[in-house]
């Protein structure tokens, strides 16, 4: 994994703290060249790793790196699913089956060989696989060695006991794909419980880490215990606490913890995509004779 990877909130009006500066991020964005433009501001800082959810609107952008193979041939992206809120407004705009009509990939009745029987037989794997399939339809042909799974979702399966599903979807995407599982959480101390009780050994994990202590269930001292003891490959996101931590003291924090492979920023302007790289640039250097950075 790339040591910098750049994220796709800003680009859906997605803000912790400020709803009017949500609704002002989402009118920059209104059209795919902007999203396109920004994603190669970032580029131009060599972070080549692109971490979105499956947003419909990602679809486009995918057609257009598909539309220019030889500029994106560094290019990469972890997709990152369900994206809830799709299904969520489907289900209010459609009902149930005809969400299902709208998003199960290929021929209806011939999924529902597959699909229909799990809907009978509550057989959630099967009906997780089918997901998988029509989420990751818009990136055909597209550089996906990382698929991860929502914390919404990874997260209530934690809480239901269901760590075989965990593991099922663990299983699927690298027997489907030819790609590795990743997992988002808000309770990395669980999940990694449960991963190591599912034999998953090193898993890939992107889960908030800030010095706030945001959305970490569990607490700082315990994620501090779990990212020591265990073996993990460690992606850091909401690392400015949801808006509440200066960029500076944001990422001096994180860079001094031994063992996070990567950090996942979002920015909507070219001065703070910068800026953030650059100190995390900075802050490796000043930490890397503390220990060595696992990339």
């Amino acid at each position: 994994m790339d040591r910098i990877l750049f994220g796709d909130n800003q680009f859906f009006g997605v803000n912790h703290i400020s709803e009017t500066k949500a609704r002002a991020i989402a009118i920059q964005f209104k059209n795919d060249k902007s999203i396109v433009d920004t994603i190669d501001i970032a580029r131009e800082m060599d972070i080549n790793t692109f971490m979105c959810t499956t947003h419909d609107r990602i679809k486009n952008i995918c057609d257009i790196i598909r539309a220019d193979q030889s500029k994106y041939e560094d290019f990469t992206i972890y997709p990152c699913m369900p994206y809830a809120h799709k299904y969520a407004n489907a289900i209010t705009e459609y009902g149930i089956i005809g969400t299902i009509k709208e998003y199960v990939p290929g021929n209806l009745l011939g999924s529902f060989l597959k699909g229909g029987m799990a809907v009978v037989s509550k057989d959630y794997i099967a009906i997780m696989e089918l997901m998988i399939d029509a989420e990751m339809k818009m990136f055909k042909n597209i550089h996906t060695p990382i698929i991860f799974l929502q914390n919404v979702v990874t997260d209530l399966l934690l809480g239901l006991g269901m760590k075989d599903i965990l593991k099922a979807y663990h299983d699927y995407i690298k027997q489907k794909y030819d790609a590795e599982a990743g997992f988002i959480t808000m309770n990395l101390p669980a999940l990694v419980n449960a991963l190591n009780e599912m034999d998953i050994y090193n898993p890939i994990i992107c889960s908030s880490i800030n010095k706030a202590g945001f959305r970490m269930s569990g607490g700082i001292q315990q994620y501090h215990k779990t990212i020591r003891n265990n073996k993990m490959r460690l992606i850091a996101m909401q690392i400015f606490g949801g808006g509440a931590i200066p960029a500076k003291e944001a990422i001096d924090y994180i860079c001094s913890i031994p063992n996070i492979n990567s950090i996942l920023f979002g920015a909507s302007s070219k001065q703070h995509i910068n800026e953030t790289a650059n100190y995390i640039k900075e802050y490796d250097r000043i930490y890397q004779n503390e220990y060595d950075l696992v990339y």
